[in-house]
């Protein structure tokens, strides 16, 4: 099994920035892709941000150029740096890996990020 802690969620003003980051533990033995994930009142998830084994990656559209994802393979940590912060980041933000030859799917219970404007 494996374990996906995020931290950093919290509340911050418009324009402002924040740091999230995720800790993968268990049986993480062959980590794949990890990716970030966030889900407002009302809405669906989305995919924020995803970043392959090799370091490659891939942002939504709304966060292009204010968000940067990033891995640490040897501390098996993932982290997402957001800055420009608007209120329509507000969401839970939720730590997504893929573990195995399988590709099976784990998610960490959320953080909470809050935007005030």
């Amino acid at each position: 099994q494996v374990q996906l802690v995020e931290s950093g969620g919290g509340l911050v003003q418009a324009g402002g920035s924040l740091s999230l980051s995720c800790a993968a533990s268990g049986n993480i033995a062959n980590m794949n892709s990890m990716a970030w994930y966030r889900q407002a009142p009302g809405k669906q998830r989305e995919m924020v941000a995803r970043i392959h084994k090799d370091g490659m990656t891939n942002y939504a559209d709304s966060v292009k150029g204010r968000f940067t994802i990033s891995r640490d393979n040897a501390k098996n940590t993932v982290s997402l740096q957001m800055n420009s912060l608007k209120s329509e980041d507000t969401a839970v933000y939720y730590c997504n890996g893929r573990f195995g030859i399988f590709l099976r799917d784990y998610w960490g219970k959320g953080t909470l990020v809050t935007v005030s404007s």
